[in-house]
């Protein structure tokens, strides 16, 4: 039987993988609830509450298509980082907005840079458009600025840089991007994915918005579906230059944000209560999770996001499934090279505790013979 071609690149396109449903586990496993997931970086405490109570009061619009351009939502997005309403976009989550840049503005044999553990969609986005895609090894589990700028070439069209980096949940400083920023040429679209933004409060976070503010050519990208709760929804935004919005525009799906989602992000953006409380929940979850893979005696990374990188002296899919027989489900890393890890999700004190519980017992299961027992490391 013939069938229509695709285009020959396609063939090595991998599709992003998510992490498992709860309700897949449940029926796979013949496993009881309550079964938690800590694989997808999922706000613990549910979505804002505002968010909530701004859908209830909007169900009975839903057989209304959404207002294609956002309005609300990008007047609101402009004004919370005070740039113009032109300088805003919105999207089905942030990985919507990575594929809209590399539609936009990658040819075929056009290059895209990122980091070699960094998040995965733009590998799909540049191998969807036939480009070609420069990994830079992680220098000390964090992005190597000084191999990325040393690695533009006359192709180069799009870097890459995932702030935290994710999976592994490190940051490049306000120092060192001030310092990498000024290397880019002005042909090169810096895309600068802050999707866990809302957590950090360090002063050494550098904040994407200035770098708009100071000219350079960036694509900022922000999401609702971590602190803010409303992953099911899939809502993000990003800021750059009205010319380069304009370019995106040109390539995104209409009505790319359901109304409910809009809706919902409006209500969000402003539930300061919900993100405060979120990032208590987040560090204290961090605190329990450093302080027990250390009496483990696991190699972790310390993260600025709201997961843990974790790795193992043996194959991560053996804990994972360890873990999942118990009811817990962690995400394996084996698509980003890193076979021996797992990266896990901060979730509810209860959740976070069931965690550790579970791991030691599948640590123990798995304990290898005394005389041929390695520690775990790192990179």
């Amino acid at each position: 039987m013939f069938l229509p071609q695709p285009r020959t690149n396609i063939e090595k396109v991998s599709p992003y993988k998510p992490g498992k449903p709860v309700e897949e586990v449940i029926r796979e496993l013949g496993l009881k609830p309550p079964v938690i997931k800590l694989a997808s970086n999922e706000n613990p405490l549910g979505p804002s509450p505002r968010a909530i109570n701004a859908l209830r009061r909007a169900l009975n619009q839903l057989h209304f298509y959404p207002e294609d351009t956002a309005f609300y939502l990008r007047q609101r997005i402009a004004r919370m980082f005070k740039v113009d309403y032109d300088a805003t976009i919105v999207g089905n989550g942030s990985v919507d907005l990575i594929y809209m840049a590399c539609a936009a503005y990658l040819d075929p044999d056009d290059e895209l840079i990122m980091s070699a553990g960094g998040f995965i969609a733009p590998r799909v986005g540049a191998a969807i458009m036939n480009a070609r895609l420069t990994q830079i090894p992680t220098a000390n589990y964090r992005h190597n600025l000084e191999r990325m700028a040393e690695s533009i070439t006359p192709q180069t069209k799009i870097i890459y840089l995932d702030n935290p980096i994710n999976p592994l949940g490190t940051i490049v400083t306000r120092k060192e991007l001030d310092e990498f920023m000024e290397c880019i040429p002005d042909r090169v679209l810096v895309i600068l994915d802050e999707a866990y933004a809302e957590y950090i409060t360090s002063r050494e976070y550098p904040r994407g918005v200035d770098y708009y503010n100071k000219n350079h050519n960036v694509l900022i990208l922000r999401t609702c579906s971590k602190i803010h709760g409303l992953a099911g929804l899939r809502i993000g935004y990003g800021i750059a230059k009205p010319e380069i919005i304009q370019s995106l525009m040109k390539v995104r799906l209409p009505f790319n944000a359901s109304r409910a989602a809009q809706i919902a992000a409006l209500a969000a953006l402003d539930d300061t209560r919900h993100i405060q409380r979120s990032r208590r929940i987040n560090e204290a979850g961090k605190a329990l999770f450093y302080k027990e893979f250390k009496q483990l005696k696991l190699f972790y990374l310390e993260s600025y996001g709201n997961f843990v990188f974790v790795n193992f002296a043996v194959d991560a899919q053996l804990v994972f499934e360890a873990l999942q027989r118990q009811g817990v489900i962690t995400r394996t890393l084996k698509e980003y090279e890193f076979p021996n890890a797992l990266r896990v999700t901060v979730g509810k004190e209860n959740e976070n505790r069931r965690f550790i519980k579970a791991l030691r017992t599948a640590l123990e299961i798995l304990r290898p013979p005394a005389d041929s027992e390695t520690e775990a490391t790192g990179e």
